[in-house]
């Protein structure tokens, strides 16, 4: 196989991208790049489901523990530093797996992204203490209000994208979706993109007991270490928000773990949705690698 090539692992969360990509990189003696933008964190692992050393079965994972919640990281900085990872590591294999369920992130990876003008900085810090003091309830409102065609297409939970919208929208004066027009980011690699689901009951049941596990792991002594920083943007996700609030008494723990299950079925609802925009994923049920290491062989085969 001459031609470099990415292979793409999507799908909900809790449906078994990290271990079909483990076997893949095993099958095709290749790395993982991670696009699971909450698993870059060093201080989030068990609320994040990041895998275990055990998991990974030795093999390389890049961008996993790479960054302090501290750090801003935008998707624009993992454009760059992921290319440029592929770049080192097809000059080793032509061949290459990412896995994981941020959409924007790997949509980001194989187009490129759209490319913004500079704001005062002093907007974003506002805009995040109105996040903290008021909620995400109060961004979505202004988004919707300052750009409603935005609004209906991003995670509205996620207040990272909807923080970077009203930057945008506050500090040009235009609205975010006006910029979103993409310059060409052709890649000089093919991409084999593959999607994992299953029945939605069983997806549900599997992150219902995700969650158990995670308490049981000790979810709720890992958030209580990072609770004095709760106002850190990448703290603001389910598992951590649910548990914050429990500490500080809003609800009862069996309440809180009620959510985190409620709100990790909304946001793999939420993928899926993303994913199924995407006509050249082809999807797979996930029960047997053979058929999909069969369809990837045949693909690679047919590139040649």
């Amino acid at each position: 196989m001459n031609e470099k090539t990415l292979i793409v692992v999507v799908g909900p969360t809790a449906v078994g991208k990290t271990a079909l990509a483990v076997n893949l990189a095993k099958h095709f003696n290749c790395d993982v790049l991670s696009s699971d933008s909450r698993q870059f964190y060093k201080e989030m692992a068990i609320g994040t489901a990041k895998p275990t050393s055990e998991e990974m079965q030795g093999i390389k994972h890049h961008f996993i523990d790479s960054l302090s919640i501290s750090q801003e990281y935008t998707v624009a900085d993992f454009e760059v530093d992921s290319l440029n990872k592929l770049n080192e590591l097809f000059n080793k294999n032509n061949i290459q797996v990412v896995a994981g369920g941020s959409g924007l992130f790997v949509r980001t990876l194989l187009e490129g992204i759209d490319y913004f003008p500079d704001v005062d900085p002093q907007i974003r810090v506002d805009l995040a203490k109105d996040l903290e003091e008021k909620g995400i309830n109060n961004l979505q409102e202004r988004v919707k209000k300052l750009d409603p065609v935005y609004f209906q297409e991003v995670d509205q939970e996620n207040p990272q994208r909807l923080l970077r919208a009203l930057e945008i929208c506050i500090g040009t004066g235009k609205t975010f979706s006006s910029f979103r027009i993409k310059k060409d980011n052709k890649r000089d690699f093919k991409v084999i993109q593959i999607g994992l689901e299953t029945e939605r009951e069983l997806l549900y049941n599997r992150i219902n007991q995700r969650v158990d596990l995670m308490i049981n792991n000790g979810l709720i002594e890992e958030v209580k270490a990072l609770h004095s920083q709760r106002g850190l943007v990448a703290l603001k996700t389910v598992g951590f928000t649910e548990v914050f609030d429990y500490l500080e008494g809003t609800h009862s723990l069996d309440r809180a773990i009620e959510l985190i299950k409620r709100n990790s079925r909304r946001y793999a609802k939420r993928q899926l949705t993303w994913f199924k925009k995407d006509k050249s994923i082809v999807w797979f049920e996930r029960n047997s690698d053979a058929d999909i290491i069969q369809h990837l062989e045949k693909e690679l085969n047919s590139k040649k």
